[in-house]
């Protein structure tokens, strides 16, 4: 079965290149491999592959998160790089200074260049 399978997120690019020097610059990744139907990228122990389609952002749904030590760090950090958080504040959900308290989780969402939802959360339970 699959329990012993690494997964891995797929994530969709309007413009590749453009995508590419968003992750490298602002969020300071960079490419393991490009492959003819993309590029693939590691992060600790898990990867993520992004492909050029029309259809990029168009999910209104969280693409991928990076699980982290210290969001209130990442988040700083991010926003000195140009990365812009989401706020939200409705039921259910409530970003103070862009971090949410989930109970168990403090979570911040914000958008790559390509419109893909991505967080960073830090796990507190």
């Amino acid at each position: 079965m699959l329990t012993n399978a690494t997964a891995m997120a797929t994530l969709p690019a309007h413009d590749l290149g453009r995508a590419v020097a968003f992750y490298r610059d602002k969020l300071g990744l960079s490419p393991q491999r490009e492959l003819a139907g993309g590029i693939l990228y590691q992060c600790g122990g898990s990867w993520f592959f992004m492909y050029a389609t029309p259809s990029a952002g168009t999910a209104q749904n969280t693409a991928m998160s990076f699980l982290v030590e210290d969001v209130d760090a990442e988040v700083a950090r991010l926003k000195k790089a140009g990365v812009v958080f989401e706020e939200y504040d409705f039921p259910g959900l409530r970003t103070i200074n862009s971090i949410a308290d989930l109970g168990g989780e403090r979570s911040a969402w914000f958008k790559d260049t390509e419109g893909n939802i991505l967080s960073i959360s830090q796990l507190t339970a």
